[in-house]
């Protein structure tokens, strides 16, 4: 597909997949998919305590400009996350309160972005979240062609229209759209077996043990000595190095 395009898009995951992934957050997602998909730890949350999962509308404008977030509003339906890149790296505030108002009457749950956001405490106060590389009062124009519904990078993850976002504080990650049922599949055995293991460390018992990790220390050199005794000497053979 060349030149600038709007995708007319029907591509979109599984619903109670979705639903799914957006309840086990995306630690657990992350390493439910081999540590896969992502996004760098520079996109962060301007908000606490927000959870979202959705289908991924995704924009790629020229920096500077917020003409074709504008146009993505027209492809987006309830319960989407609105992905934004840019051509070249740009921390403008290509997104605010009055791109957020109109988003939010298509149903749109939150966006993540490369870029910068501005209105900050507006976004806040009307609880849409936001994930975002900068934040800056930095406007932007309306002048420039780009493309809604393509394949975009954000953070260093490709994200392709459809995927799944699922976002929380912990960051962002990505799922593929045709593979939500086996990740959230496995994201579900991943918590029931750390609901065990919380029990477990709850009641005492060392991650030492529990994980089998003696050996690995063992195996690494490790040497566990005895230490001062009432302030004499330091309790370390000679060769040990400490802080």
């Amino acid at each position: 597909m060349s030149g600038h395009v709007v995708v007319r898009s029907d591509l979109a995951p599984d619903v109670d997949a979705v639903a799914q992934l957006g309840r086990q957050g995306v630690a657990t997602v992350h390493e439910a998919q081999g540590r896969r998909g992502l996004l760098g730890p520079e996109i962060r949350p301007v908000q606490d305590g927000a959870a979202i999962a959705g289908r991924a509308v995704t924009v790629l404008s020229h920096p500077g400009d917020n003409l074709m977030l504008h146009a993505a509003v027209e492809q987006c339906r309830p319960g989407d996350v609105v992905v934004v890149s840019t051509t070249s790296e740009s921390t403008d505030g290509m997104f605010g309160e009055l791109l957020a108002v109109s988003m939010r009457s298509r149903g749109v749950i939150g966006l993540v972005t490369g870029a910068g956001v501005r209105d900050v405490a507006d976004l806040r106060r009307m609880g849409f979240p936001v994930w975002t590389r900068a934040v800056s009062a930095q406007g932007t124009v309306k002048a420039s062609p780009g493309s809604v519904n393509v394949p975009v990078v954000v953070g260093g993850t490709l994200v392709e229209p459809g995927d799944v976002v699922v976002a929380d504080d912990d960051g962002v990650v990505v799922v593929p759209r045709t593979q939500a049922p086996t990740v959230a599949a496995a994201a579900e055995e991943r918590l029931r077996n750390e609901a065990d293991k919380r029990a477990r460390l709850a009641a005492g018992e060392l991650g030492l043990d529990m994980y089998g990790l003696r050996a690995d220390l063992e195996r690494l050199g490790v040497r566990y000595v005895d230490g001062p005794t009432d302030g004499v000497g330091s309790g370390l053979p000679e060769g040990v190095l400490h802080g």
